[in-house]
């Protein structure tokens, strides 16, 4: 089955954002005297809404969370945001999709201004015929309604929707795309821990850019 078109998560999936993600979380804990310095707790903020990170991982309550996630851009937008590099591969991936004629979507957790700005200045905006991430008012706060509203740009008939693939690094990730009827497939290189993606059902695992351009040439 030729999987088409294919939605791409970007943190952990398309580029290593972990520098500019942690050291802006950092920024936005210290606002309230939190002092967290271990990279692996720091880490966990690699994927979901960030709301919701501060909320489950430091018990912040709603107001306090909006606070955190304003201080957090705060930093992001003058510096985070390209504190954060493409995986080595990832750009001859996309042109050998391109070249075949794929049909390409960035499906992210992360705002779709702030998603834009990093596809353009890495020079990966081209390949994609949309890009979809969260909206400042709360919109598209959860995957499964990027996913959706993709699915509906495409035109993508619900008994076509296997055909469809979410590559992802987190478990949020391959649980929306499930949630939507969409295939998945779940990428080690980026910030899932051991065997999250096995426990979430990813259809698919590759564990390097390697395996995914393998993958998905020939699938």
């Amino acid at each position: 089955m030729r999987f088409d078109p294919i939605f791409f998560d970007l943190d952990g999936t398309l580029t290593d954002s972990a520098p500019g993600i942690t050291r802006c979380v950092q920024y936005s804990l210290q606002s309230f005297g939190i002092t967290e310095s271990d990279p692996r707790l720091l880490r966990r903020f690699i994927g979901p809404p960030l709301f919701n990170a501060f909320r489950d991982y430091y018990g912040f309550s709603e107001e306090q969370a909006r606070a955190a996630t304003e201080k957090y851009r705060e930093r992001y937008r003058a510096t985070g945001i390209f504190e954060n590099s493409v995986y080595d591969g990832i750009l001859p991936m996309l042109r050998a999709l391109h070249a075949q004629g794929r049909t390409l979507a960035v499906a992210t957790g992360k705002p779709t201004l702030f998603t834009n700005r990093i596809l353009e200045h890495f020079g990966l905006a081209e390949y994609f015929s949309a890009v979809l991430g969260t909206e400042f008012d709360g919109r598209h706060s959860d995957k499964a309604e990027v996913i959706e509203e993709l699915l509906a740009q495409f035109g993508v008939q619900p008994e076509l929707r296997s055909r469809v693939l979410m590559v992802g690094d987190r478990n949020h990730d391959i649980l929306a795309a499930k949630r939507s009827g969409v295939s998945s497939l779940g990428v080690r290189f980026g910030f899932a821990e051991p065997g999250e993606l096995e426990e979430a059902g990813s259809d698919f695992i590759c564990a390097t850019v390697a395996d995914l351009t393998d993958f998905l040439l020939n699938n």
